[in-house]
């Protein structure tokens, strides 16, 4: 026998320790995806709320807007300010700490960590929309929630795709940091196999190559997507 097919029998096939590196992706994906659509909720509210207050009319008094622009300010500020690997350590040991599932306090602490950069990506697409169609809106009689849902998110979410397709990737890559509160996803599978076998070469690697097929059938998806509203325009 072969010293790679010993190693790969050593890595994978022995005692089954392929579920180590299935198990963990397939919870990688579940975090990834709920986080994702977590952080999109988040951070569309808090685009619209920044929006809203820089946008709003100079003479009236907005004193719940500012309130709620503050706190999206202070959130945004936190978030990017610190890491993410801390945010989740204080979600697991401190804020969720009676929780029964790693995976509900992974995908909490990404959804809210993902919806602060989400809620830039948004309040630069909204702000790159001509300020004239906003006003068309609210002259055809829509309120700032419908002109913003019918006019000015389409054109701002088309704007942001490519940056938030590059959210999406990131916190893809992130999710790994989820092996420090024991939770098995990816890269802590890949890592388990090594610490049984003492074998670094053949899971790390495996782990690698799943992370990129991975990103290529993303940004492969993201591209499909992306001809698809150009042609959409093109009408």
């Amino acid at each position: 026998m072969s010293e790679f097919k010993r190693k790969f029998v050593q890595d994978f096939i022995d005692d089954n320790r392929w579920h180590f590196i299935t198990d963990g992706l397939i919870n990688t994906i579940i975090i990834t995806l709920l986080a994702l659509v977590m952080g999109v909720i988040i951070g569309v509210i808090v685009s619209i709320i920044r929006c809203a207050y820089d946008q709003r009319d100079e003479n009236s008094k907005h004193y719940f807007l500012a309130f709620a622009n503050a706190i999206c300010k202070v959130y945004i500020a936190v978030i990017r300010g610190t890491p993410a690997l801390v945010q989740l350590l204080i979600m697991y040991f401190i804020v969720m700490v009676t929780a029964e599932s790693k995976i509900v306090v992974a995908v909490i602490t990404f959804g809210i960590n993902s919806g602060a950069y989400v809620a830039e990506l948004f309040r630069g697409g909204i702000m790159s929309v001509d300020k004239g169609q906003l006003e068309a809106g609210r002259s055809l009689g829509l309120s700032y929630v419908q002109t913003m849902k019918k006019i000015i998110l389409p054109q701002a979410f088309k704007a942001s795709l490519p940056a938030l397709i590059n959210e999406f990737i990131a916190l893809l890559k992130e999710t790994s940091i989820c092996g420090y509160i024991g939770l098995n996803e990816l890269t802590r599978g890949g890592d388990i196999i090594r610490g049984t076998t003492y074998d670094a070469l053949l899971p790390l690697l495996t782990v690698a190559l799943i992370y990129f097929v991975l990103v290529m059938i993303i940004s492969y998806l993201a591209s499909l997507v992306e001809r698809r509203l150009r042609k959409s325009d093109n009408r």
